[in-house]
């Protein structure tokens, strides 16, 4: 019969179109796995204290938290902070928070 299509000829057309969007699909998810989880003020030391809410905590805590954020984003890996008490458990707290996270 003129103009009838083959079920062979649907059948591989329909994979053919299965298999595009399967790899298009799991090129996205590829993508996706590569990205580091993103932290709010991360990447900005300057301003990370206006980005996370640290009202609640001390001056000398939130201090630290911006120079632990800044010496992370600078690569300081072996800094330690020269003062103690909030400003040395900000600077902790700051330097993990900014430091580049690895791709899960």
């Amino acid at each position: 019969m003129p103009g009838v299509i083959s079920r062979g000829r649907i059948a591989a057309s329909s994979r053919r179109a299965l298999l595009g969007v399967l790899a298009v699909l799991v090129l996205h998810l590829a993508g996706c796995g590569t990205r580091a989880p993103v932290r709010p003020g991360a990447d900005d030391p300057d301003t990370v204290t206006r980005t996370i809410n640290l009202s609640g905590f001390p001056p000398e805590f939130q201090r630290g938290f911006t120079e632990g954020c800044a010496a992370a984003r600078a690569g300081q890996v072996g800094a330690t902070p020269k003062a103690g008490g909030q400003y040395n458990v900000g600077w902790h707290d700051g330097f993990d928070y900014c430091s580049p996270q690895k791709a899960n």
